[in-house]
């Protein structure tokens, strides 16, 4: 017995010293080199994508195309997944292109030209100035990596945000944004932040295995910072002055440059690529406050009621214990007055058991994705991943939902005749567990798919590209109607054919006369007191979690 326990011992060292680590997320690395090396699958070009432009005081975002920038090219642009799409992400290329470790003072990238006599770029200018109003934020990327504009405060932090704003516009009293870091800015006008600064850190693989190859000319992006300027020159003049005009300015050029510096560090792994982005996210900073206000509310609530609840039973106890004689013993009162009725079927049952099945069905979708999150499967670096899982965890996870629906619905006997009607519904018959199955599949997914069709045509009339395409209607159409609503019946098929669960009290036959009941005791009352205790446990971690989804 102890040769086995040695040997399996062994097997287990040697195999775990055989094995080698693999990113979760199964991004690969890429690596990029200053010239084309045979028989390497490095890169010489950095590509730069732009993404939707969007603002915190504003709920449309729109494409990088609908503010009149430099064109994009014609290359092809990145497939997107489903939660991309939906998420409103629109990643194009871009004419910003970047030679590897070529560092660049000065590139022209195109001038716009807005005349006073024609009304197509005079409403382009336009939207330019409102972008700069609402603050709009431009969202780049660079090898997956969001391009930051890093700013350092008094106590010498640095902060990074993952976009920049267009430009700034100060107002007739002389106020701007925070973004605007323009100096001596004359009141009521618009400046554009035509020139960007690029910085681009690398590792060059010095001293690790995938850099060898490349010596100092090679190496793996891990950081893309940039800054603003407003230069109104294309030979990138830094005594220029700004590219400036006002509300009333009818001719206006802007020409568009870059520069970009590619900086050597080697302290920081490619792994460890985003901690400069996530350390700035004001969220990480404020989350334990809310989890301990969140856990504070419900220790507060949970022991309030456990106090009544408690006060209540010792004086039902206490009352139990006096009586004496037979008739008090017959008397029912406390808990007693309602032990034949607590298992009744409510009004409306159908309705309930769809709506605990659809929950049912949410929460375990809700666990799952967590689950994934935590495993570091739905990481930054996987766009869209988020929100794919969740779509495609709550379609696959139908079954349950028709399950716990049918399975609520025959074991309480929400139905018309409640009673002698077991066999009727365990054996399929009747049309009543038709209407519980079809409920289930089309009732909350149909409310939400409408309120959503509604607010993807006024999306789509102001221009968004939050509005998603007609051929991803049809997708989410078919995940509806040709996977979950089958697993839906699946579900119920399986609930209806187990059997009734036994209640641990007989109900009574004749329903218990209910008193008169006050305000605060009838349903829309009731449902908005009894929902504002649980929404006063989550709402700050639910405007934390709506904020980031935004």
């Amino acid at each position: 017995m102890r040769l086995i326990v040695e040997s399996t011992a062994f097997f287990f060292l040697v195999v775990l010293s055989s094995t080698s680590a693999f990113y979760l997320p199964g991004l690969a690395p890429n690596v990029f080199c200053r010239n084309p090396i045979p028989d390497s699958k490095c890169k010489t070009k950095v590509d730069v994508f732009v993404n939707r432009l969007d603002s915190v005081e504003s709920v449309l975002p729109y494409e990088y195309s609908y503010f009149d920038f430099c064109g994009i090219t014609d290359e092809p642009s990145p497939v997107e997944n489903l939660g991309q799409v939906l998420f409103g992400e629109r990643i194009r290329p871009s004419p910003y292109k970047f030679n590897f470790l070529k560092n660049e003072d000065c590139h022209f990238v195109c001038q716009k030209k807005y005349e006073a006599g024609d009304v197509q770029k005079q409403k382009m200018l336009k939207r330019l100035m409102k972008g700069m109003v609402l603050n709009y934020q431009q969202h780049w990327i660079i090898d997956n990596m969001p391009v930051a504009l890093c700013y350092r405060n008094t106590e010498n932090q640095e902060f990074c945000s993952r976009g920049f704003p267009v430009g700034c516009y100060v107002t007739k009293s002389g106020q701007s944004k925070e973004s605007c870091n323009i100096r001596d800015g004359k009141n009521d006008t618009f400046y554009v932040f035509n020139h960007l600064d690029f910085e681009i850190t690398y590792h060059s693989g010095q001293d690790e295995t995938w850099g060898s190859a490349f010596g100092e000319d090679g190496g793996r992006i891990i950081a893309a910072k940039v800054q603003v300027n407003s230069l109104n020159s294309d030979k990138c003049d830094r005594s220029s002055e700004p590219v400036m005009f006002q509300s009333t300015s009818k001719n206006v050029q802007i020409p568009f440059t870059y520069s970009v510096k590619f900086v050597k560090n080697n302290d920081i792994r490619w792994a460890s690529r985003w901690d400069y982005i996530l350390k700035s996210l004001p969220q990480t900073r404020i989350q334990w406050f809310s989890i301990l206000n969140s856990l504070v509310i419900v220790l507060f609530l949970s022991g309030m009621v456990a106090m009544i609840l408690l006060r209540t039973l010792h004086k039902d106890i206490a009352r139990y214990n006096q009586m004496v004689d037979a008739d008090d013993a017959q008397e029912e009162f406390g808990w007693k007055l309602v032990h034949g009725d607590v298992f009744r079927p409510p009004h409306k049952g159908m309705l309930l058991a769809v709506l605990i099945g659809n929950g049912a069905q949410i929460a375990i979708m809700s666990l799952i994705t967590l689950i994934f999150a935590c495993f570091g499967f739905l990481s930054p670096a996987s766009r869209g991943a988020l929100m794919t899982c969740a779509i495609v965890c709550y379609v696959l996870l139908g079954t349950p939902a028709g399950y716990t629906s049918a399975r609520l619905y025959k074991s309480n006997k929400f139905y018309p005749n409640e009673i002698y009607l077991v066999d009727y519904f365990t054996v399929f018959g009747g049309e009543r567990w038709k209407k519980n199955v079809l409920m289930t599949a089309v009732a909350c997914p149909g409310i939400i798919f409408g309120i959503f069709f509604i607010l993807n045509l006024v999306l789509w009339a102001n221009g968004s590209s939050a509005a998603i395409p007609f051929t991803t209607f049809l997708a989410l159409l078919a995940l509806w109607f040709c996977v979950s609503t089958p697993l839906v019946f699946i579900g119920a098929y399986l609930g209806f054919k187990r059997p009734v669960s036994e209640n641990p009290v007989r109900t009574n036959q004749i329903p218990r006369q209910v008193p008169e009941q006050t305000l605060y005791t009838k349903p829309i009352p009731g449902i908005l007191m009894g929902g504002i205790l649980p929404f006063g446990c989550i709402f700050i971690q639910l405007f934390f979690i709506l904020n980031s989804i935004w």
